[in-house]
């Protein structure tokens, strides 16, 4: 699977301009802090995305589906 297809497919998404940002003038720093605060963003999203499989599973024991 292609890499563009978990990518939103309107161009003004936010994403979608962080991706075609250019590297190239940020210091060695920039990159790292970038990398620090995508890969907060991204625990965030692994927390939401466990806390909507716990919710459903809660929900289906509840009702036994």
């Amino acid at each position: 699977m292609d890499t563009e297809d978990f990518l939103p497919k309107r161009m003004d998404d936010p994403i979608v301009a962080l991706g075609r940002q250019d590297l190239d003038p940020m210091s060695v720093g920039e990159l790292e802090a970038r990398v620090a605060a995508l890969e907060a963003e991204i625990a965030r999203i692994k927390e939401k995305i466990q806390t909507a499989v716990n919710h459903r599973a809660s929900a289906d024991a509840l009702f036994k589906r």
